[in-house]
């Protein structure tokens, strides 16, 4: 098992940090950094910074948003940044959400999963430098009747296949994430829970494609907090979970809370996202049970963490993503170092 940092949103006050943490994980031997976009900043951007400044890590988009960008300029995108980082560059690509898709790039979130893979058919088209041609639901390249023509892309990526991630977590989702992806990016994931609600979906979909889970990355992201209190650190998680269980999405549909569900939680999911939806924020934190947070984060001293490091390992993690928290910039970077002395105590490294 391998390990990466998520740096999350560049502009949360933080930034002069994050690269810190960055180039800190790159010199302990961290295998990625990934970055994350919504409505504010961009990960290419963030990327192409990070990867500048960094020698071997390499640098992943988790997520790049499918409704913000044509699947051609992603394709360029990608191409560009692995030829700019030496060949460092992993493509993750997500539908976001309904609110943002909608209210932030006018692109109905109707039909996700063949979205999803006419989007994924066309950047790998793309990336093999033929001449672009296709014909889908969502998009015809092609368009017809006019004054275009097949045309290919005009850079040459580092490498012949740039891996592709999807962030998945519905079941269908999963499976074809495992069907078409080079691996998952998974949130909320619980070693305990993982082989029902993540692992054996992805199976399903590498067995309808004729494959193994050999070469997949299972690729999970984990906040880690060190330290002895682990109910006080996983205090410190209240608010982000409660956000993603109760406010990330409608009430109809929000699938970190479907998560939570089929993890257990039915009623405490519940609860969650009538206090979260009605305002009441703190309720909503107050709300979330320890035993989730704890379930979906890597707390405590370092030997608990190397113990839960091996569980994840043994139910099927390739990469276990890190989100080293701390109120300052040594505190994440101690973290950082925690995490690779768990991995050693754990004997994965």
């Amino acid at each position: 098992m391998r390990l990466g940092i998520n740096l999350g949103y560049w502009g949360a006050g933080m930034d002069g940090d994050n690269l810190a943490v960055a180039q800190e994980a790159d010199r302990l031997g961290y295998d990625v950094c990934w970055a994350a976009e919504a409505y504010g900043s961009d990960a290419p951007t963030v990327l192409s910074w990070v990867a500048a400044q960094t020698e071997r890590i390499d640098v992943g988009s988790a997520i790049l948003q499918i409704p913000a960008r044509q699947p051609a300029m992603t394709a360029m995108t990608a191409a560009t940044l692995d030829s700019l980082s030496g060949g460092r560059f992993r493509l993750g690509l997500g539908v976001s959400g309904p609110q943002v898709s909608e209210g932030w790039y006018g692109v109905k979130f109707d039909k996700p999963l063949a979205r999803t893979r006419e989007y994924v058919e066309i950047v790998r088209k793309a990336m093999t430098r033929e001449r672009l041609s296709y014909e889908g639901e969502h998009w015809t390249l092609p368009l017809p009747d006019g004054p275009g023509k097949p045309i290919k892309l005009t850079v040459h990526p580092q490498r012949e296949h740039i891996p592709l991630y999807i962030a998945a977590i519905g079941p269908k989702n999963l499976e074809q994430t495992g069907e078409i992806a080079d691996g998952a990016l998974l949130i909320f994931p619980s070693a305990d829970h993982l082989e029902e609600t993540a692992i054996r979906h992805i199976r399903a979909g590498r067995e309808k494609a004729g494959l193994t889970m050999d070469g997949f990355d299972v690729c999970p992201t984990l906040p880690l907090a060190v330290g002895d209190d682990v109910t006080g650190l996983a205090d410190m998680f209240r608010p982000y979970t409660a956000l993603y269980v109760g406010g990330m999405g409608s009430r109809k549909q929000n699938f970190y809370n479907q998560l939570a569900q089929r993890m257990g939680y039915e009623k405490e999911a519940a609860e969650i996202q009538d206090k979260y939806l009605s305002g009441d924020k703190a309720g909503a934190a107050a709300a979330v049970p320890h035993q989730l947070i704890d379930q979906t984060a890597l707390l405590g001293p370092v030997a608990r963490i190397a113990d839960r490091m091996t569980a994840y390992a043994a139910a099927g993690v390739t990469t276990l993503t890190l989100a080293p928290a701390g109120f300052t910039l040594d505190e994440r970077l101690a973290a950082l170092r925690a995490g690779t002395e768990a991995m050693e105590l754990a004997g994965l490294a």
